[in-house]
């Protein structure tokens, strides 16, 4: 029998089928990685060290972006958390909205710092994103320490149930979302079978309102969850 009997399997970064890749260190602790793909430029901004083994990986909406909601709370928590030794992998996604797509591209992070290291992970993501770090919490199986969404959709999220209860999940939501009702993230929460919903008073979608607390409880959440057993 030849190999093409038995293909073997690849990893996410192996099926990203890669045309190039360049990296640029923008300072000690920031680096800007972008990977050429035919189905578009995979772009990550990847704090702290390279060789660390916790990792949180944020992703952005519909729109994608890599700065995350709350006036750059990805950047902040990326600069915090690579104080404390944890790295932080901002994803720009190749096709933002394309849910498949999105959630291969979180994946494929994961597996491009457990190359250098990383075995405990947290996702992360805003809208949209929500439902990415859902299901790229459930791609990731055993190494996935936490999720966090933030105004998270519910599309997308029809098969969490699917997700191991020992992941802690924390769904963060503004009352006043003009885009996605607070509801939404009740009901991600019920196709979970578990997580911890916290409603943000006097917030909106892109939770500007509650950046401060946002950068705050997640500053302490996500290397808490990373540590945790």
């Amino acid at each position: 029998m030849t190999d093409d009997d038995h293909p073997m399997a690849r990893s996410p970064l192996e099926l990203l089928e890669a045309l190039a890749r360049e990296e640029v260190v923008l300072a000690p602790d920031l680096r800007h990685l972008e990977i050429y793909t035919m189905r578009g430029l995979l772009t990550i901004l990847w704090h702290g060290p390279v060789d660390a083994d916790r990792v949180a990986i944020m992703g952005g909406g519909g729109m994608g972006g890599l700065l995350g909601p709350a006036g750059g709370l990805y950047h902040d928590l990326g600069t915090r958390l690579a104080e404390q030794g944890i790295g932080t992998m901002r994803v720009g996604y190749r096709k933002p909205n394309d849910l498949v797509r999105c959630v291969h591209d979180l994946a494929a992070a994961g597996d491009l710092a457990s190359r250098a290291g990383a075995d405990r992970f947290v996702t992360v993501g805003h809208s949209f994103g929500g439902a990415v770090a859902v299901q790229a919490g459930m791609v990731l199986g055993a190494y996935c320490r936490g999720i966090v969404t933030l105004a998270t959709q519910s599309a997308g999220c029809e098969d969490a149930g699917a997700l191991s209860d020992d992941v802690p999940v924390l769904l963060l939501h503004g009352d006043r979302d003009e885009i996605l009702p607070p509801d939404t993230s009740m009901v991600v929460r019920m196709l979970i079978g578990h997580g911890e919903v916290e409603i943000l008073p006097g917030t909106g979608h892109l939770m500007t309102e509650a950046a401060d607390h946002l950068r705050e409880v997640l500053g302490t959440w996500i290397p808490d969850h990373l540590d945790a057993r």
